[in-house]
């Protein structure tokens, strides 16, 4: 349990409950929670959960993989098995498949950043690489200041 009147930082705090669910028998190359998972998990925001993550990555407990997560050890310490498809992939296949099915509808806006960096609980750099893949594939137009929107069906992609 968090202490937030406490003389501990949230993020040391934060970064001892990870350091003992380590040493209470997270095998090297288990996944640790990401920055959105702690941040939802404790009510802290991202930079107070991404300190908490530096913390233990700085003191060799846990690595990194950028577009994977954070995983228990150094990288080569335990083998893991990659994630099959990338985040930002994951979503603009999501969101495709919506636009497929009638649930977003040509010439009507799409869910913002915010709304699915919240949904997706990723960061915002990956629903922007999302939307990128959107956009170079056809499925969705942007309008500076206004948003992004489903495009005409004549410029979907064919299967």
């Amino acid at each position: 349990m968090l202490d937030p009147q406490g003389d501990t930082h949230l993020y040391m705090q934060i970064s001892e409950i990870i350091r003992s669910r380590i040493v209470s028998g997270l095998p090297p190359g288990s996944p640790v929670p990401s920055e959105a998972e702690l941040q939802k998990e404790f009510g802290v925001a991202r930079t107070t959960a991404r300190k908490a993550i530096r913390i233990l990555r700085d003191q060799g407990l846990v690595h990194t993989v950028r577009g994977e997560g954070t995983f228990v050890g150094f990288p080569d310490a335990a083998p893991r098995s990659p994630r099959k498809v990338p985040h930002y992939q994951h979503i603009a296949g999501e969101i495709s498949e919506q636009i497929r099915a009638g649930e977003l509808r040509p010439r009507r806006p799409i869910p913002g950043e915010t709304a699915l960096t919240q949904r997706y609980e990723v960061a915002r750099e990956t629903v922007r690489r999302a939307m990128a893949l959107l956009r170079d594939q056809g499925w969705i137009y942007t309008v500076p200041r206004r948003g992004s929107y489903v495009a005409p069906e004549e410029r979907w992609p064919t299967r």
